[in-house]
């Protein structure tokens, strides 16, 4: 079963650009190197360069003009060399959250209507892994994104899996400590059995209104914390 990795390559490209806004003292407006440039100086591949740019221009650190360039947005309220500003993050999380509640959302109810027996029996062992490692103690964001995408996958709709897949990195900031809150975990747990309870046996009004108020919990978190 995957595991999350910490630091997407993405994420760390994203980090790279904004050190080096840093190191160059860039100022608001002043304009980056090219993508290709970029891709060059930090070793990486295009789509990963283009999936950081995304990233840094959601949160405001970069905009994107096409045909003219990547300009530096906000130097001011940002510590480049360190965490991202928490009011900066939660703003980012909440946008992602509408975008988790309209793709992953439809995926819930095509999965509690089209899931095989074999995609149940994977969600099941997942779910018991998932109480497995609460019960220990021990880091549950692997297991909670395996869960996840299992459910992508039993929608069987592969249009929507690559949509989802190509926010991946963005995606997965849920699962990689997102404001170094546990809370984000603990408290939407219960939420994935009755979740999976609903699409195993084929309920998908049930299940959509279980996956709502898991990111009605989750938006409770960001907001408040």
């Amino acid at each position: 079963m995957a595991k999350v990795q910490r630091q997407t390559i993405p994420e760390l490209v994203s980090q790279e650009i904004q050190n080096y806004i840093e190191e160059k003292e860039l100022q608001e407006g002043d304009k980056l190197p090219s993508v290709e440039a970029m891709t060059h100086m930090f070793g990486v591949g295009r789509s990963s360069l283009r999936e950081a740019l995304r990233y840094l221009e959601a949160i405001d650190v970069i905009s994107v003009h096409n045909g003219k360039g990547i300009y530096v947005r906000d130097v001011g309220t940002y510590r480049f060399a360190g965490k991202i500003k928490i009011e900066k993050e939660k703003r980012f999380l909440l946008a992602i959250l509408d975008v988790r509640r309209a793709l992953e959302g439809k995926a819930v109810e095509l999965a509690a209507k089209r899931i095989t027996p074999a995609q149940t029996a994977e969600l099941a062992a997942c779910m018991k892994e998932y109480s497995r490692l609460k019960d220990a103690g021990e880091h549950t964001a692997h297991i909670d994104l395996a869960f996840h995408r299992g459910i992508m996958k039993a929608a069987g709709n592969p249009i929507l899996f690559s949509v989802l897949e190509s926010i991946a990195a963005m995606y997965e900031k849920f699962f990689n400590e997102p404001l170094g809150d546990k809370r984000l975990f603990d408290d939407t747990y219960e939420y994935h059995h009755t979740m999976f309870a609903a699409i195993a046996v084929h309920e998908p009004a049930r299940a959509l209104d279980e996956f709502n108020k898991m990111m009605d919990c989750i938006e409770n978190i960001i907001r408040t914390y």
